[in-house]
């Protein structure tokens, strides 16, 4: 007996609600992720993943692990809705009589799904990352400022807070993109967010249906969950590790704000060529 098939509005539902769920455990790693590709030489905040978020929760309390994760938990489900909804789609469309899909069919399919993504994660990882990265800049900024009223006065004069600059929302900074550069404004770093998201889903899709079926116990069976659990995470891994490089491009690309003597980059391949950006992808 064939596999039941499962309506395509439960696989949307099941794909929302695994979005939210992911969101709200992994956000902290996405957030210290952002802020480590941002920095540059000469203007370090973080040695590592533990150093800053241990930093982060100093000096923005736990919430500020968090921040900007209103924009992913508000974009997740019509992003992995079009993404699980287009790969079964290109899977459907290229299979023949049910036949198991060879892997370039597979690997097409995936293609299809992360270029149908990014009409949703672009726009969403641009306003995430400004709000992720606000802290480390607005750190950075403090600690400047410390540095150069040490070296002005000497450490017997007392030290005086100068006021935080207001964090910006999400909506200020739609409203803003949209008022100054138009749709366009929300759409920049697309060609980075393309050559990360196309070859993340072209090998996540493929592997992931072939490690799955391997955990099968029979041919007419469905995958215990355990198995279906760990072939996403090394699924994931692996194609998260592949693309790492053009992560760190598109994070770089998108920032609107840049710390004290950091670069700005015309391009995608300007980024790439950065000497910074080289020594953060080799680390």
């Amino acid at each position: 007996m064939a596999d039941k098939q499962i309506s395509l509005p439960a696989k949307l539902i099941n794909g929302g609600i695994a979005g939210l769920i992911g969101v709200t455990c992994v956000f902290p790693i996405d957030l210290a992720k952002t802020r480590l590709q941002n920095q540059q030489n000469g203007q370090r905040m973080y040695t590592s993943m533990s150093d800053c978020l241990i930093k982060t929760i100093r000096s923005e309390g736990y919430f500020g692990m968090y921040r900007g994760a209103a924009v992913n938990l508000t974009l997740v489900t019509p992003e992995k809705a079009i993404k699980l909804a287009a790969n079964d789609f290109f899977r459907h469309q290229l299979s023949k009589d049910g036949q198991k899909l060879t892997l370039p069919k597979e690997m097409l399919a995936g293609c299809g799904a992360g270029t149908c993504q990014v009409i949703v994660t672009t726009p969403m990882e641009m306003l995430k990352i400004q709000l992720q990265d606000a802290g480390r800049i607005a750190a950075q900024k403090k600690m400047l400022a410390a540095q150069a009223q040490l070296s002005a006065h000497g450490t017997t004069q007392p030290s005086v807070e100068a006021p935080a600059a207001p964090r910006p929302t999400a909506t200020q900074l739609t409203r803003d993109l949209l008022r100054n550069h138009g749709i366009a404004g929300l759409y920049k770093g697309l060609g980075a967010t393309l050559l990360r998201d196309v070859p993340f889903s072209i090998v996540y899709f493929p592997l992931f249906a072939n490690l799955n079926q391997l955990g099968r116990p029979a041919s007419e069976e469905k995958a215990p969950f355990y198995v279906s659990f760990l072939a996403g995470c090394v699924a994931g891994s692996a194609a998260a590790v592949a693309v790492n490089p053009c992560d760190v491009v598109k994070t770089r690309l998108q920032s609107l704000q840049r710390g004290v003597n950091e670069d700005t980059y015309s391009g995608f391949l300007d980024c790439a060529r950065s000497g910074n950006t080289r020594v953060l992808l080799l680390s």
